[in-house]
């Protein structure tokens, strides 16, 4: 930890060039769920589908906004304490909203019979079936977070445009897949229960709460930035964790229904027959 340098990151000014992927990334997949959600409607209309599971990606993408476009992303750019703010927006809150939007089982009921079918054999291999188990979710998106601020990884990642970018995608991606492992309300046949995926939800806020004292203290943290910022960031990430790890087991035990067997929330959606 150097308390004179600043993280030699790219982009600090965002000009268009800069704003207008995400924002035209963002653009799309709210078009492409509303049109999806329309069309679960129209097919079933009794059915339908759930305003607030919409109302829940919808918010995941305008989190997402927040972290990827001005004035967080300039700021994320030039201060590691917009950088941690950043990756709380991307890798803790924004998945667990767009997870509560159930976008799996919307895909499952608006797809062609055949796809549907295809995608459910999908959901049930082996690499699905590892991947929906708290475990390795965790592994990836809070374990990950020693390599990343514990050795020169982060300064090698964030000296080029495209490793931003790749840490973003890392971020999301494995933080999706752990509020899935967690709280998905999407099939996840080797999900287990209920009490054990809380045991599991335990121990990311211990190895997050243990990551983020070392990194206030400055135990082997091998982040280029000033001193204050460094520590700045270790209170984002105790805080902000602790309150996104409340909501995640808020959302988890909003699912318990143990009337009705051990895995309520992991039967798969149903593919209708083909006509």
């Amino acid at each position: 930890m150097d308390p004179h340098t600043h993280p030699a990151h790219h982009g600090a000014d965002s000009g268009l060039p800069e704003i207008l992927p995400p924002a035209l990334a963002l653009s799309a997949c709210a078009v492409g769920y509303l049109c999806l959600a329309h069309r679960a409607r129209r097919r079933n209309p009794a059915r339908g589908w759930n305003p607030w599971r919409t109302a829940g990606f919808t918010l995941g993408l305008l989190l997402l906004a927040a972290a990827l476009l001005p004035p967080l992303a300039p700021f994320a750019h030039g201060d590691f304490r917009g950088h941690m703010a950043q990756h709380m927006l991307i890798g803790m809150y924004a998945p667990l909203a767009l997870v509560l939007g159930a976008p799996v089982t919307l895909l499952l009921r608006t797809l062609p019979v055949a796809s549907a079918r295809r995608l459910t054999t999908v959901l049930h291999s082996r690499p699905a079936r590892l991947l929906s188990h708290p475990a390795p979710a965790l592994l990836l998106s809070t374990g990950t977070l020693g390599l990343l601020y514990f050795t020169p990884l982060h300064h090698t990642a964030t000296a080029h445009p495209a490793g931003h970018w790749l840490l973003h995608a890392h971020f999301l991606l494995s933080g999706c897949l752990f509020a899935h492992a967690i709280a998905g309300p999407d099939p996840a046949p080797a999900r287990p229960g209920v009490p054990a995926r809380l045991v599991w939800l335990g121990c990311a806020v211990a190895l997050h709460a243990v990551l983020s004292q070392l990194m206030y203290g400055g135990f082997w943290v091998e982040v280029h930035a000033p001193v204050p910022e460094v520590q700045g960031a270790a209170e984002i990430m105790y805080y902000g964790g602790d309150l996104a790890e409340l909501l995640l087991a808020a959302a988890l035990v909003a699912t318990w229904r143990p009337g009705r067997g051990p895995h309520p929330r992991t039967k798969p959606e149903t593919v209708p027959a083909a006509r």
